[in-house]
């Protein structure tokens, strides 16, 4: 089983909508994930306007992959690199730690990624 950023199991990200570069709800990855869909996000209006001037609309629906669009508060694995932009920019979205896959400390350090901690329901 995956491990999370604090050494657990990793948990599920989001059913619905079904996240994961896997769609399996989890933020796993592999070398077929060269994204790096590994970050388990809550989705805010400021980060989706972000990604979407970046070329990645995560806002609108695609029925014709299965997607509905993500709103305000919904769950996602993002892209590590993606999330890193919205960080430098001031947009990063909150962070739900047991959902984030170990890999990510390679990158981004715990410290950090508390400090962007989901604490919601």
């Amino acid at each position: 089983m995956a491990k999370n950023i604090l050494g657990n199991d990793l948990e599920s990200c989001s059913l619905s909508p079904k996240t994961g570069f896997f769609r399996d709800g989890c933020c796993h990855t592999s070398a077929e994930d060269p994204g790096m869909h590994t970050i388990c996000a809550v989705m805010t209006a400021e980060f989706l306007e972000f990604t979407r001037s970046r070329g990645n609309d995560l806002s609108t629906p695609r029925p014709e992959f299965q997607f509905a669009g993500l709103k305000a508060g919904d769950r996602w694995c993002l892209c590590l690199r993606r999330w890193l932009e919205a960080l430098e920019a001031g947009v990063a979205p909150p962070v739900v730690l047991e959902a984030t896959h170990a890999s990510v400390i390679e990158f981004i350090d715990l410290e950090t990624l508390r400090e962007k901690q989901w604490n919601g329901a």
